[in-house]
């Protein structure tokens, strides 16, 4: 029960949040316009952001140290780029759910009784409902964009790209519900799965700076070609060198992380010319962090 209860709160605490963005995205991408579609972004945006307060409530002493200073809850930025996303977007952000993640508390309440299985049983299915809502706005999206139907300012190798990581939260999610611990992925699939995000994350970083940023184009095409090879190299790697090829992962996805976060510092002081919003860089730096604690635990 003990297990069921943490593993359910570390994975809303990580995915829940990125849900959430993911529906503001969409929501500042859409033109004035498209009322219909604003308005059920907004609505996935204010469920997410719900699911998210209710389990950082919960979760206050019952979660493990590694989430906590892993970097993929929070950053040392998260704070500053809601507030200037939201001035940016005139998008509400609560971000209070921020300053409470702040004073989370690590700890194991090994004897988790009936009642605290309760309440995450109906947050888990509260989730997977929303989940199977928004993916299927997702795949609405992304049909009406390739057929020239809707206009949006997100690529739509992007909405491709949000429907990959809703998908995995969802897989999680029925995994415990189903046996009371999620089946984690093995490391090839993992490194699949991931470098595959971290390599998209790059072309989307090269695509929303400005033409005259030479130099963090260039980083950005190095490290999308970085991940590419590592891509395909995991897709054929047999297990006589899954260690070589995991070490090789992890020291490319520090220097990942290293350049997402002096973006994110450049983004929220106005020192980058680009269309990136402030939570968007702080986004792509906590997925990369939360890749760094899978690749470490390996």
């Amino acid at each position: 029960m003990s297990n069921y209860v943490i593993s359910s709160l570390e994975l809303h605490l990580f995915f829940g949040r990125i849900m959430k963005e993911h529906a503001l995205f969409l929501l500042a991408g859409f033109p004035e316009k498209e009322t219909g579609y604003r308005k059920r972004a907004d609505h996935f945006r204010e469920e997410f952001e719900r699911l998210l307060e209710e389990t950082v409530e919960i979760a206050n002493g019952r979660v493990g140290e590694n989430i906590l200073q892993s970097g993929e809850i929070i950053t040392r930025f998260t704070l500053t780029a809601e507030r200037q996303t939201q001035r940016l977007s005139g998008i509400p952000i609560n971000s209070r759910i921020t300053q409470a993640e702040e004073r989370l508390r690590a700890g194991c309440e090994c004897g988790a009784d009936r009642g605290q299985m309760q309440q995450i049983r109906r947050l888990n299915r509260r989730a997977i409902e929303l989940l199977n809502g928004l993916i299927a706005f997702k795949e609405e999206i992304l049909r009406e964009v390739n057929s020239c139907r809707l206009y949006t300012t997100n690529y739509p190798l992007l909405i491709e790209h949000i429907l990959r990581e809703a998908r995995l939260y969802r897989q999680f999610l029925m995994n415990l519900e189903r046996n009371g611990r999620i089946a984690h992925q093995d490391m090839r699939t993992a490194e699949i799965f991931w470098n595959q995000i971290m390599m998209e994350h790059a072309q989307f970083i090269r695509g929303l700076l400005d033409p005259t940023e030479c130099e963090l184009i260039e980083a950005a095409d190095g490290f999308a070609r970085d991940y590419c090879r590592l891509l395909e190299e995991a897709k054929k790697q047999d297990s006589r060198v899954q260690d070589t090829l995991v070490k090789e992962t992890l020291k490319t996805t520090e220097k990942y992380r290293d350049f997402k976060a002096a973006g994110t510092a450049g983004i929220t002081e106005c020192e980058i010319r680009s269309i990136i919003l402030p939570l968007l860089a702080d986004h792509v730096l906590r997925e990369a962090n939360h890749y760094l604690r899978i690749l470490e635990m390996s």
